[in-house]
């Protein structure tokens, strides 16, 4: 680690933090709408959002800070076994393809802005859609607080903010300062804000990574240098060199298999979602994102090249950063930081945008003020946004960085419990709204319960993900395991409510909602965009 301020480097950085800062407040003035005092507006884009924003604010979604740190800080820590993320996001595109595009429909037709205001005019259930909103605020906290760990690990290895005996609020200054930007501009602008910062974002990371990829390697040798250091280090630490143990492949699978299903339950994957203009622009987004994911197979590969580099450091997630500091040139490594602090304000701008509306939509709407107006809905939007940034901010200013990760695979757990609710939603009704709850309420309970349970090296509680699969014997995915349980429970819960004749609730959506395009949803929307309030009810 640096003892002093890079000062090229972190010229640089400043440079490129400034200009995305600025492009943030500009961003209200972008595609102004007549009427700015609804969440269709300020939470959403207006609905209005093209093929090219839309791909990249998904890609600002999916692939943030903790991404571009963590996944090769997994393959520093762990080997090979770090590549779930590759084939997971392989995995979650043909899923997506085949939901996203219906979800979109009815949420147009209808003017939802959350996936709980579907869940809620599908199953006639405040409920169940409190469940789904709760749980979606849950989970994305500690994903907001990650992306905070990110620009930390990178003023770190710049050497800003002092040391760890510095003065806490000299030492997270900067930290505070980049805080402080990132609300203010999320404030103002709302989602126009990080669709215009994603095309900087994206546009860094990109040249980053294609230079990492051949920059690195020609100084350390080759790949040839770079695989055999790395195999030797797993192979002296005991675990198996470079292919996972065989012990380890069903933990490998599950997660990838149960993190591809889990990736856009997360609120702020359905906000980018039903940002788009319309069905199509879902469809041919979704073409393109394995782009991202070749991106990330690149990506991964430099957890083997800081180990050949001889990277040391105590805090994983120092690794990539320091890597960058070691191997670029100053002014490079200034562009490189730049790339995962930005990469950091995207997402966490749209995941307290996406966790606001919860909020907004879900519980102050349903059970607080239910005559709120649309300017009132966008006025707590915006102050719930600011607030959530704060819970984050804490939790990292106050709580160890392992912690910080730990809780983000904790709420994947979570968030994967709303799937059966959303997902087997949009192909069936045959689910009771019932049902679905004791599931989500066993599944939330199980993954909890069980998660509690894994220690680490640094943790007592809440170590991993991982735990042995009751009947199986293997150690897997805890999230897909809750999963199952869930859908268990709202299968036969199901068949039992069916059987009683217990009440159904009013399914406000039809058929043709699925699959209406733009034009078609806006023609025959319900006068009330508000969710159980469209006319001709659908018991089917």
């Amino acid at each position: 680690m640096p003892n002093s301020v890079n000062g090229v480097a972190l010229a640089v950085f400043i440079f490129f933090f400034l200009a995305v800062t600025v492009m943030g407040f500009l961003a209200s003035r972008w595609r102004k709408a007549d009427n700015e005092h609804s969440l269709d507006e300020w939470g959403l884009g207006g609905r209005s959002f093209g093929t090219w924003i839309t791909w990249f604010l998904l890609g600002g979604d999916v692939y943030t800070a903790y991404t571009f740190v963590a996944v090769p800080a997994a393959i520093y820590a762990a080997g090979a076994a770090g590549f779930f993320a590759v084939p997971y996001t392989i995995l979650v595109y043909p899923l997506i393809f085949t939901f996203l595009p219906r979800l979109w429909s009815v949420c147009h037709r209808h003017g939802y802005v959350t996936t709980a205001d579907f869940v809620r005019g599908r199953f006639g259930s405040k409920g169940l859609s409190l469940a789904v909103a709760f749980t979606g605020i849950l989970a994305t906290m500690p994903y907001i607080a990650l992306q905070l760990v990110g620009i930390q690990a990178v003023l770190d290895v710049m050497g800003v903010g002092g040391g760890e005996n510095t003065n806490w609020f000299v030492k997270d200054l900067p930290l505070l300062l980049a805080f402080g930007v990132l609300a203010a501009y999320t404030y103002s602008s709302g989602l126009r804000a990080p669709a215009m910062i994603a095309f900087v974002k994206d546009t860094l990371i990109y040249v980053v990574i294609v230079v990492a990829i051949i920059y690195i390697p020609i100084k350390l040798g080759g790949f040839d240098e770079i695989f055999a250091a790395a195999d030797k280090k797993y192979t002296d630490a005991g675990v198996g060199g470079l292919l996972p143990a065989a012990e380890g492949q069903w933990t490998y699978a599950t997660l990838a298999l149960g993190s591809a299903m889990a990736m856009f339950m997360y609120p702020h994957s359905i906000t980018a979602t039903l940002s788009s203009r319309s069905r199509e622009v879902i469809r041919r987004s979704t073409t393109v994102m394995p782009l991202y994911t070749l991106m990330l197979g690149l990506l991964a590969l430099l957890g083997f090249m800081a180990i050949a580099a001889g990277i040391k450091v105590t805090n994983g997630q120092l690794a990539i950063p320091q890597l960058f500091e070691t191997m670029f040139p100053d002014w490079f490594a200034g562009v490189a930081f730049a790339a995962i602090g930005i990469g950091a304000l995207v997402p966490a701008a749209i995941m307290s945008i996406a966790a606001a509306n919860l909020f907004t939509r879900n519980i102050y709407k349903d059970f607080i003020r239910p005559d709120a107006t649309p300017a009132q809905e966008t006025k707590v939007s915006k102050l719930v946004s600011l607030l959530v940034k704060v819970g984050a901010l804490v939790f990292v200013l106050t709580m160890d960085k392992t912690v910080a990760i730990n809780f983000q695979l904790l709420g994947g757990i979570w968030i994967l419990q709303t799937f059966p609710a959303l997902v087997g939603g949009l192909f069936t009704r045959w689910f009771h709204r019932w049902a679905l709850l004791a599931g989500w309420g066993v599944g939330m309970i199980y993954g909890t319960v069980a998660a509690y349970g894994v220690a680490s090296p640094t943790q007592k509680h809440f170590g991993g993900s991982a735990k042995e699969i009751p009947g199986i014997g293997e150690i897997g995915y805890i999230g897909l395991t809750a999963f199952l349980l869930n859908v268990v429970v709202t299968v036969v819960l199901t068949f039992v409510l069916k059987a009683a004749k217990a009440p159904e609730g009013i399914d406000v959506t039809s058929p043709g909602d699925y699959t209406a395009d733009a034009a078609e949803a806006e023609a025959k929307a319900a006068p009330t965009l508000r969710p159980g309030t469209s006319p001709a009810p659908n018991p089917s």
